[in-house]
């Protein structure tokens, strides 16, 4: 009996079970994450660029690492210049001096559907992706984040059997695949876990707490931490007491603590003015590592 075929008759419908099974993969071979709080590189999108008067992305994980003491590099796509493999080894060479790890590499390629009702879309989808997978390797990452289905109301056959051939191409690279609550999943609490289920094993979740819409947020978090290898730690705008009126992080928090989620926390914040960011990256940081340790048994 092959692994796949294994994972499919024994895999039960509970969380527990799902999550044991997911472990077995490529992340259990990695150094633990638990108790790191790390960086999006959403957060600064708008302070990069390829050369001149602003931060460059090869300098961002020495910043990163001595001036915000962090070494958890999330990379979104759409903020990486190049993807040439020389480039790639260079940042990847860059982080490792550093003493930085890149863990994932968030995929926004435009207009895919891994849902897609036409096959020749649903499979560019899945070709494009798992291109991108390759260039997620090769920076060391050991996931990678497609965004699922673009309609709400997506076919879960369509969108498991991709996720499927994704998640055995991750297989061949070293690689778990990951779903975040993006686009139409934002309303729909029930959707990563029964995603999941559906696909049977070797899918994990990185709860975004701020793309959920409001009436959805905690119990959205409350079903998505169980299977979370990954957080995005969104904020919004900050008070300067750093005080967030959007919705109550500390909250979001704790329920992935209560879940058993551990980290790592990639803060996602963003600010015009780069000295106020890093600012108020600094103090979300200190927020996040305050709370662990309030809720570390003593």
């Amino acid at each position: 009996m092959n692994r796949r075929t294994f994972i499919h008759r024994t895999l039960g419908a509970t969380a527990g079970s799902l999550l044991a099974t997911c472990a077995g993969g490529a992340t259990a071979k990695r150094d633990s994450l638990a108790g790191e709080v790390g960086l999006t590189t959403g957060s600064i999108s708008k302070h990069l660029a390829p050369s001149g008067p602003k931060l460059t992305f090869i300098e961002w994980p020495k910043l990163m690492r001595e001036e915000l003491d962090l070494r958890v590099l999330d990379i979104m796509s759409t903020t990486l210049p190049s993807t040439e493999p020389a480039y790639l080894e260079r940042l990847r060479a860059a982080a490792e001096r550093a003493g930085c790890v890149i863990t994932n590499l968030k995929l926004n390629q435009p207009g895919l559907d891994l849902a897609a009702g036409d096959e020749a879309a649903r499979r560019h989808a899945i070709d494009t992706y798992g291109q991108s997978m390759r260039v997620a390797a090769q920076l060391g990452a050991r996931w990678v984040r497609p965004v699922s289905g673009r309609v709400k109301g997506a076919n879960y056959q369509r969108l498991a059997s991709s996720y499927r051939e994704l998640i055995a191409h991750g297989d061949s690279l070293g690689i778990t695949v990951l779903i975040e609550n993006v686009g139409w999943i934002k309303d729909d609490t029930d959707a990563i876990p029964d995603i999941i289920k559906e696909v049977g094993g070797g899918l994990r979740s990185q709860p975004d707490t701020g793309n959920w819409t409001d009436a959805a947020r905690y119990e959205g978090l409350k079903k998505a931490f169980p299977f979370a290898a990954s957080c995005d730690f969104k904020a919004f705008e900050l008070e300067p007491d750093g005080t967030h009126r959007a919705y109550d992080l500390k909250r979001c928090f704790q329920v992935g603590w209560d879940a058993g989620f551990r980290g790592p926390w990639c803060i996602e914040h963003f600010h015009e003015d780069f000295p106020r960011c890093r600012r108020e990256l600094a103090l979300l940081r200190d927020q996040l590592r305050g709370w662990m340790r309030a809720a570390r048994p003593q």
